[in-house]
C-alpha cells in the first residue's frame, strides 16, 4: 500500500482503525508532502510516521515551487477545502507527481534514513548504508523486510518542477592560492551519463589551504565522474588580480559511497 500524503484533518492521532497504518498491508510506504499543522499553516497531510517506510521529501512540509498564501488562515476545518484549495493543493498534490516520476526514474528518489530533516541537510546521514537506500515511490517495495526499526523516516530533496528527481553528492574542495579573498566557489560535475549545472560550494571568505564541504542535489545522475569544473568569482574589480585554485576536489556519490 502506498499512501500519497494521507489526510491530516480528522485522521491524524486517531485509532489505527480509522486511518492508514502499517498493519493495513504486508508493506506500507508513505510520501508526506504537506504535513505542516492544518491550523494555521493549512497543511493537509499527516505528519507522524505510520508506515514501514515514511518518506519526507524536502522535510515533508513545504515543497519547492509551491508558494502558499499567508493570508489564508482559516480556522473552521469544514470550510478549509472550499476556500483554500488553490493554495493548499500544490504541496498536497506533489505526492502523486513524485510517485509518477519515480516510475520513470527508479534511482532518482533515494531516501536517507535520518532523525530529522535538519540532520539530513547537515549531511550526517550520508552516504547510503551498505544495504542501500530505499527509493521513494513506485519501487519502495524493493526494500520490503530490510528495515530494522518499527518506523523508518527517510529524507531527500526534489526539484522545483518536473522532472523532480535529484541525485545527492558530497563535494569537498581544498583551495590553493597565495592570499585570502572574498567571493564564492562554484563546481559543476561531468560524468559518463551527464553533466550538472554549476552548484555553489562556499560563499564568503575563501582561505587557501582550507577545505570546504557542501552537498549537491544534482538534477542528473552523472554516472562515473569524468571531470569537475571549478569556478570562483569575487564579484569585484581587484587591481591585485588575486588567483585562487583547487588543490583537490573530492566527489562522493550518495548512492554507493
Amino acid at each position: 500500500l502506498s499512501g500519497l500524503d494521507p489526510a491530516q484533518p480528522y485522521f491524524q492521532d486517531t485509532p489505527i482503525e480509522v486511518r492508514l497504518d502499517k498493519s493495513d498491508a504486508d508493506f506500507v510506504d508513505v510520501i508526506h508532502t504537506d504535513s505542516a499543522p492544518t491550523i494555521p499553516y493549512l497543511g493537509f497531510g499527516m505528519s507522524p510516521a505510520i508506515g514501514h517506510l515514511d518518506f519526507y521529501p524536502n522535510g515533508g512540509r513545504e515543497m519547492p515551487g509551491c508558494a502558499k498564501n499567508p493570508i489564508s488562515q482559516v480556522v473552521d476545518l469544514d470550510g478549509i477545502w472550499e476556500g483554500t484549495r488553490d493554495f493548499v493543493a500544490c504541496n498536497h498534490l506533489r505526492s502523486y507527481k513524485y510517485y509518477s516520476d519515480s516510475i520513470i526514474y527508479p534511482d532518482g528518489f533515494l531516501g536517507y534514513s535520518c532523525p530529522s530533516y535538519d540532520v539530513f541537510e547537515a549531511g550526517s546521514c550520508f552516504p547510503c548504508p551498505k544495504e542501500g537506500c530505499p527509493s521513494m515511490g513506485h519501487f519502495a517495495d524493493k526494500f520490503k523486510g530490510k528495515t530494522k526499526n518499527d518506523f523508518t523516516k527517510l529524507y531527500l530533496n526534489t526539484g522545483e518542477a518536473k522532472d523532480f528527481p535529484l541525485w545527492r553528492y558530497k563535494v569537498t574542495v581544498t583551495l590553493s592560492g597565495n592570499s585570502k579573498v572574498r567571493g564564492y566557489v562554484n563546481v559543476a560535475l561531468y560524468g559518463s551519463d551527464g553533466n550538472t549545472r554549476q552548484h555553489q560550494i562556499i560563499k564568503g571568505t575563501l582561505q587557501p589551504d582550507n577545505t570546504y564541504t557542501s552537498f549537491i542535489d544534482a538534477e542528473v545522475n552523472i554516472g562515473t565522474v569524468t571531470k569537475v569544473k571549478f569556478l570562483w568569482n569575487n564579484n569585484l574589480i581587484n587591481p591585485t588580480f588575486p588567483k585562487l585554485g583547487a588543490a583537490t576536489i573530492t566527489v562522493q556519490s550518495g548512492k554507493d559511497g
